[in-house]
């Protein structure tokens, strides 16, 4: 019901967040945090991108998505993954049986998916814009739901190991075997091809960057760990994930920041030497522009939400 004594409570103290997030994404695209939810389907307006894996389970239909320009059908009761970076609409819905119909959605981080471990050709094949489908053994509508509870729980142990099982679930869809619903597109140019092993010195970068965020970190130190040359290995990380290496560099820093700051009580300069930041005042300004508002604005506020 419509209470116009709450809209004008709501004016006069607006709730500085959850909108930071959104800030994040419409400022900086950020690559996102982690979340699921399971709802009734609806067909998209437009096209869409933001900045996780995205994985999706349709019980009880089948879509029409609309992938980078590409048209597919995704089929019922099926895990697929894409990376959601890429242009992405869903544009129709046909149930299969009487049952109700129901869309879960995982979104992982693209930082926290890079930093999987014994899933090369998985991470390879996101990178290069395709789309997997999981074997149907592997996952069900049961699991969905135990990991959207888990989830929704609230406890961070809890949505850790879903993280944790998400991990396995890939390595054991690696060992045997996944299906493409989209090839993965290594197209960088109009002359040249990325072809995958260009794809994995790029998640070599990746990975360098977050295993060293602590550190100040320079151009050359990342793309040595490629044994190509810098200029050229620059090129290839721009044109694959779609934004230069400082600015990804930045944007972990600030991710790793929000992180700390969110699940410990440690103290608001530790937090800026541990994500690397050279100053204070770099951190608090680099901060501000990406959630718009301070580091301890954030904190209080996940404070406030887990006293509720």
């Amino acid at each position: 019901m419509d209470d116009p004594q709450a809209r004008a409570r709501a004016r006069r103290n607006p709730m500085p967040v959850p909108s930071h997030d959104r800030h994040f994404y419409s400022h900086l695209r950020a690559f996102g945090r982690f979340g699921i939810r399971i709802f009734e389907p609806v067909v998209m307006p437009q096209p869409h991108w933001h900045g996780h894996i995205e994985l999706n389970f349709a019980a009880n239909f089948r879509m029409a998505y609309d992938i980078d320009g590409t048209r597919l059908i995704l089929p019922e009761n099926r895990l697929i993954l894409f990376w959601a970076g890429v242009p992405h609409q869903l544009t129709a819905i046909q149930p299969v049986d009487e049952g109700p119909i129901k869309l879960a959605n995982i979104y992982l981080p693209l930082d926290s998916f890079l930093q999987m471990r014994h899933i090369m050709a998985l991470q390879a094949a996101m990178i290069g814009r395709g789309m997997v489908m999981l074997p149907e053994s592997l996952c069900d509508a049961g699991l969905m739901q135990r990991w959207y509870l888990d989830y929704r729980s609230g406890d961070f142990e809890r949505a850790e190991i879903v993280k944790m099982e998400l991990n396995a679930l890939f390595r054991r869809a690696s060992i045997t075997g996944f299906d493409f619903l989209r090839p993965p597109q290594h197209e960088i140019g109009t002359d040249r091809n990325l072809s995958s092993a260009h794809v994995r010195h790029v998640i070599d970068m990746v990975r360098f960057v977050l295993e060293n965020l602590d550190k100040p970190l320079l151009n050359a130190q990342v793309t040595q760990v490629t044994g190509l040359h810098e200029n050229y290995a620059l090129t290839l990380f721009s044109r694959t994930m779609q934004v230069p290496l400082k600015m990804f560099i930045n944007r972990m820093r600030l991710m790793r920041a929000r992180a700390l700051l969110v699940e410990s009580s440690i103290a608001v300069s530790e937090v800026a030497e541990q994500c690397g930041f050279s100053s204070l005042t770099q951190f608090y300004a680099q901060f501000r522009a990406g959630y718009g508002m301070p580091p301890a604005a954030l904190r209080q506020h996940y404070v406030q939400m887990d006293l509720r």
